[in-house]
């Protein structure tokens, strides 16, 4: 198992496709205004100039367009944080910690018997607490199709069919 928890991990340990479009983009925009000041000086047909106003504005509109994204998806992972929070404050029986401990080490052991790699055993855990995948992506810093493809792989390993297959394979004789 990683030592580093999933939900304690930065939203974006590293820097995301995302930041990179809007460096990319900021470069445009810049470009396009200076372009766009140096035909203004030269007296550039209408038209021109219009063109290079739009690629500006679509520019800026893109970037205003991620950030919100960036912020809207760093607001969720703080509730879901939260979330997780509050449950692990919740007054808990001393039989219900012991069964979960127990619990644990049954996931670990069967985690080490698939062969997971770090990732999958953080996405596995993740599954396993019912996270979705757009909230298991957005807690550990990455795209959702990462963490699909990392599933996938668990699934495999595991000769499971698919979520519930591995969830059930967990807890079905509970009761």
């Amino acid at each position: 198992m990683s030592d580093r928890n999933p939900e304690e991990s930065p939203l974006f340990s590293r820097i995301s496709q995302d930041h990179f479009i809007i460096l990319f983009l900021s470069l445009v925009v810049l470009a396009s205004g200076a372009d766009l000041l140096a035909d203004l000086n030269e007296g550039v047909k209408t038209a021109h100039l219009l063109q290079e106003g739009a690629i500006l504005l679509v520019a800026l509109a893109a970037i205003s367009w991620i950030a919100w994204s960036l912020r809207r998806r760093s607001r969720e992972v703080v509730i879901l944080r939260e979330q997780l929070e509050e449950v692990r404050n919740l007054p808990q029986p001393a039989e219900v910690v012991e069964a979960r401990r127990r619990l644990g080490e049954v996931i670990s052991s069967q985690f080490s018997d698939w062969k997971l790699t770090a990732s999958e055993r953080e996405v596995g855990l993740l599954l396993l607490k019912g996270f979705s995948l757009k909230e298991i992506a957005a807690l550990r810093g990455t795209s959702e199709k990462t963490i699909r493809q990392q599933a996938s792989s668990v699934y495999k390993k595991a000769g499971l069919s698919g979520r519930h297959a591995f969830s059930a394979w967990f807890i079905e004789d509970i009761l």
